[in-house]
């Protein structure tokens, strides 16, 4: 073979389906879902840009076996469920398949969910060659088919998901004691869709108010006075918020009589962010990256706080302070550590058990070499400092089936059981005994 000729055959690349900016009014774009009402939201406001995205919510294991067809049951799990989404909505028959793309969103981390736009565009090909592939990012990947990004569409972007979170941990903080469950469900609905008008308009950026909103309506429901087992979930982020990737977790501890605590969403973005930060100086990227996203971080961390502050004043349990997660994140493991979640994972345990949840779901795909790490092998770091924390991994992969996982959670959730009445116990007992002071003291003074 000749010099021209090796050159021409390394050089030559398939050409990619992409949407322009003329089509992209014309077309339908999927999007697999992960956190229901934050997407939702996001959606709206990518909406606004001339976007048509379509949050895909089916769920069930057809899903998965459609994964299976195209996917190494050895690859991720999380991109086995996003492929399957994918390839089942494509083939309901509810699309014109010559008008509809795929986004999916990438970190860019050294993860396999930044080699997620090859699978898809590899699964797609041999039923679908002609369906763009997007990419959400903020890293630079996928440059030529991705939604382009610029700074008040980021910001826009955050506000959306900060909304997105309270809505979230308010929902989990009511929902498991109130009187009328289903009028949670209804506030959380009248509160998503408040919000997603909210990013509509110029106000959005308005976060006391809207903040105070949300308080408001969640404030008014009427709570029974009781105490129940409290269940924190962190893990893979995909694994550990998505309903179709958990086999519907959250759900499964509501029905369990437990509340569910789940980390903020923004919790990950701001993990994002001071990788960022970090790495200008553990790993010599450009000191001018570094200062950006400091920037960057000071105004999202900001806002954190003033949220934290009035969740604080209404009575509800606050999202986790950003900086007590890095410091927590330093008594275990290295923030040089982010592959995966990196030390996100043993930093949300440890503020989950700090501010009273002992008992904690780590959710990991099964093969996630990162994950695995730094959740199950930081578990054990995190019960030495905590010896009564209550962590179970419980691993999500095609091959696991729901019976063994919900039993797994079910042999946790008798420990934690165990432990709640005897700490009621012990309350009793030292009401008692106190009530026995005063009417001993009583009786002298008589």
């Amino acid at each position: 073979m000749s010099k021209k000729q090796t050159q021409e055959t390394v050089s030559y690349k398939e050409p990619l389906p992409v949407i322009t900016e003329e089509m992209k009014r014309e077309y339908t774009i999927l999007v697999p879902n992960m956190l229901p009402y934050h997407f939702d939201i996001l959606m709206d406001v990518l909406g606004q840009r001339g976007y048509k995205l379509e949050v895909l919510k089916t769920e069930g294991r057809t899903i998965i076996d459609e994964g299976l067809k195209h996917v190494h049951n050895d690859t991720c799990y999380p991109a086995l469920c996003v492929i399957g989404q994918f390839l089942d909505a494509l083939k309901s028959g509810k699309y014109d398949v010559d008008k509809t793309a795929v986004v999916i969103t990438q970190s860019g981390g050294g993860c396999r969910a930044s080699n997620y736009v090859g699978l898809i565009r590899k699964a797609l090909k041999a039923e679908f060659p002609q369906i763009p592939v997007l990419s959400i990012n903020f890293s630079g990947l996928e440059k030529g088919s991705g939604i382009k990004m610029d700074l008040p569409l980021i910001l826009q972007m955050a506000y959306a998901i900060f909304y997105g979170d309270a809505i979230m941990s308010l929902y989990n903080q009511c929902k498991p004691y109130a009187k009328n469950p289903e009028g949670v469900d209804q506030v959380r609905d009248e509160c998503v869709n408040y919000v997603r008008k909210e990013m509509v308009k110029r106000g959005y950026k308005d976060y006391k108010r809207i903040i105070g909103w949300l308080l408001e309506k969640f404030g008014a429901i009427e709570l029974l006075p009781i105490e129940k087992v409290k269940v924190g979930i962190v893990g893979e982020i995909y694994v550990k918020y998505s309903p179709l990737a958990n086999n519907n977790l959250e759900e499964f501890l509501y029905k369990e009589g437990c509340e569910p605590v789940v980390p903020a969403l923004m919790d990950f973005v701001l993990y994002c962010i001071v990788n960022t930060m970090n790495d200008t100086t553990l790993y010599g990227r450009k000191p001018l990256t570094g200062f950006v996203y400091k920037i960057v971080y000071k105004i999202f961390y900001k806002i954190q706080r003033g949220i934290i502050e009035m969740f604080e004043k209404a009575g509800f349990e606050p999202p986790h302070d950003f900086e007590e997660l890095r410091h927590g994140a330093d008594k275990v493991i290295h923030q040089g550590v982010k592959m995966g979640e990196g030390w996100l994972i043993p930093a949300e345990m440890l503020a989950l058990y700090e501010s009273g949840t002992e008992n904690i779901v780590c959710a990991q795909p099964f093969g996630c070499l990162p994950n695995h790490i730094v959740g199950k092998g930081a578990a054990r770091a995190i019960k030495e400092l905590h010896e009564d924390v209550n962590i179970v991994p419980i691993d999500y992969d095609p091959s696991a089936t729901k019976v063994n996982q919900e039993n797994r959670l079910k042999l946790m959730l008798a420990t934690a059981r165990d432990k709640l009445a005897e700490r009621q116990a012990a309350k009793i007992q030292k009401e008692a005994d106190g009530q026995s002071e005063v009417l001993a003291e009583a009786a002298i003074t008589e």
